[in-house]
């Protein structure tokens, strides 16, 4: 049986919990926080979550991990069939990873750790994301969904990504994304209705 290793608080074990979840795939959860400890590096060499293991051996990053159980080709696929739109579904992944998530990653010990972040810091922060969140409604479609008509693995991104972004904003920069940003708050909402996505919150507050 496939193993999930990782924690109900971390976005990316949650996009690939998901991705599980959507298509009905048995799986376990392993919930073991990141380490440097030897016996977890042997399963994750950087010592993050998440973390899969199949029969033939473990695998890493996120990316990777939702592209191996998308390609075992069990249950429900979310890349379109066409190349070039399966491209573009990728590419709007990339985009949510580097320019939304990454940038904002700097200011989660602001957030959430108690580690004040300096001005210059948050200007820096807010300057890469307002960037990010302009190619984001280029690139974007939310029609309903970010890249159209149906649900894709960047609509998992876009959950467990923008969604901690908004907190981010809101908090650290005094920046109601929702009041900016096109479609955002109601892609959110229409996500959340999933229950994949009811299951995943259950855990969280259990977690929390």
């Amino acid at each position: 049986m496939i193993k999930l290793y990782g924690f109900p608080i971390s976005n990316y074990y949650n996009m690939v919990k998901m991705t599980l979840l959507e298509k009905g795939m048995t799986f376990e959860e392993v919930i073991v926080r990141p380490s440097q400890e030897a016996d977890y590096l042997s399963r994750s060499p950087m010592g993050k979550v998440p973390c899969l293991e199949t029969e033939q051996g473990f695998l890493t990053e996120t990316g990777v991990i939702i592209d191996y159980l998308h390609d075992l080709d069990q249950g429900a696929a979310f890349y379109p069939d066409d190349p070039f739109a399966k491209a573009k579904t990728r590419e709007l992944i990339r985009y949510l990873e580097l320019y939304i998530e990454l940038p904002a990653r700097r200011l989660y010990g602001d957030v959430f750790f108690g580690k004040p972040a300096s001005d210059t810091e948050k200007q820096s922060v807010r300057k890469e994301l307002e960037k990010g969140f302009a190619a984001l409604r280029r690139l974007g479609d939310y029609s309903p969904y970010i890249a159209g008509s149906s649900v894709t693995y960047a609509d998992f991104y876009f959950l467990f990504s923008v969604g901690l972004v908004t907190r981010v904003t809101k908090k650290a920069l005094d920046w109601d994304v929702f009041s900016t940003e096109p479609g955002v708050r109601e892609l959110l909402a229409l996500l959340e209705q999933r229950d994949s996505v009811k299951t995943i919150r259950a855990a969280q507050k259990a977690a929390m």
